[in-house]
């Protein structure tokens, strides 16, 4: 693989860069830090429209459909100076999820109707999956949809729904028929958050923000035309989107992004008379996260280049799941080490820079929400259960 920039590379890297210096302003990423609450829709929005405005919205779309036509290395460029920047990725639901679900395989009535507002912004989606008692066993799930007259009656519940307070559409596995194997009575349905019937209830986390949300349906009714391909084969249709999430989950540049800030940190942070940074058992087990990094990195570039030949991401997918996201745990893990007993304040004020803890409370709360990575996506448990048997025949 060659790993050098040609001259075009260069040239388009540092558009980039000067795009992201011009465009992403101190005050949308001061509303973007904050995670939470209508200014952070609002601010995402406007952010993701000016993407749309360039035509940087959708790297990873087919080109006929509003993509950039960019190559592997034009992707990675302008991931990993995304990631430099300390600028967040786009709001995946719409954009990365169910927009390759629609254009793969819904009708050309769905695809009009659906896709240009998920690419201008205009429509805000949620990932509608697990359920209590079907997280990891995703299949098991107890929504019901039944079809009546033109509509599908849906009834059930949905958790952990990331957003939802925020959402117009909801795309949702549902169970359509019972007497089957598991998954071949499931289907993949389209609804409007505002259909009657529908409602939200709040989760707090453990770090204090409200991101997820737990989503009841109640004799909500849902037009036929809003299923996406066949019924009963949702199934199919889920775990190509769930291969696709599963890829983004690597998180490479926002980890690299993390790490460099760690570094910072380190070499500012002072214990027995020299810096963090120069302390063997730090160095050491900084030096072994950022070996596994660049060797993810690697990895996912080969996968990338593998998507870009006309390749469907397969078990690679899981493999980039799980070892990103046990990455990103240990950066979360090692911040909170070099935090010290600071990190484990919960209240008060930690920015007094005298206390050389600045940091510590952004530390504590990455490290908790960070404990859900290996959970959220697909449990890490499960995804080497899908390597076992896709590429071991376990």
């Amino acid at each position: 693989m060659d790993i050098n920039f040609s001259a075009q590379d260069l040239e388009f890297r540092d558009e980039v860069r000067a795009f992201f210096a011009s465009e992403y302003d101190a005050k949308v990423a001061e509303s973007l830090s904050s995670g939470q609450g209508e200014d952070y829709k609002e601010a995402i929005v406007a952010w993701q429209k000016k993407l749309h405005a360039k035509g940087w919205i959708a790297p990873g779309w087919p080109k006929e459909y509003g993509g950039t036509g960019w190559s592997v290395t034009q992707k990675f460029i302008y991931e990993t100076e995304r990631g430099a920047a300390g600028i967040p990725d786009v709001v995946p639901f719409g954009l990365k999820m169910v927009a390759p679900v629609i254009y793969t395989f819904g009708s050309e009535e769905q695809k009009a109707k659906f896709l240009p507002r998920i690419l201008s912004s205009e429509d805000w989606w949620c990932q509608g999956y697990s359920e209590p008692g079907a997280g990891s066993d995703l299949a098991a799930l107890n929504t019901t949809a039944e079809y009546a007259g033109d509509n599908y009656i849906v009834n059930g519940r949905k958790i952990w729904t990331t957003f939802a307070q925020f959402a117009d559409w909801i795309f949702c596995l549902v169970r359509t028929s019972k007497d089957v194997r598991k998954q071949q009575g499931i289907s993949f349905l389209l609804i409007d958050m505002n259909t009657p019937g529908v409602s939200v209830k709040p989760i707090p986390t453990i770090d204090g923000k409200h991101s997820l949300n737990e989503v009841l349906f109640e004799d909500a009714l849902v037009p036929r035309e809003n299923l996406i391909g066949e019924q009963d084969k949702g199934w199919t249709y889920a775990k190509a989107l769930l291969a696709h999430e599963r890829t983004g989950m690597a998180e490479v540049a926002d980890s690299k992004r993390m790490l460099a800030n760690l570094k910072q940190r380190a070499a500012a942070e002072v214990n027995g008379g020299q810096p963090m940074i120069a302390d063997p058992v730090f160095q050491m087990r900084l030096s072994d996260i950022e070996m596994q990094l660049m060797a993810l990195e690697y990895t996912e570039l080969r996968v990338f280049a593998s998507m870009a030949a006309g390749g469907m991401p397969g078990p690679e997918s899981s493999l980039l799941k799980i070892k990103g996201t046990e990455i990103s745990q240990s950066i979360h893990e090692l911040q909170l080490q070099l935090a010290a007993y600071y990190g484990g304040a919960l209240q008060g004020d930690l920015s007094n820079q005298q206390l050389g803890h600045e940091f510590a409370a952004e530390a504590r709360k990455s490290y908790m929400y960070g404990r859900a990575a290996s959970i959220y996506g697909g449990s890490n448990e499960v995804q080497r259960n899908v390597i076992a048997k896709a590429v071991l025949g376990l």
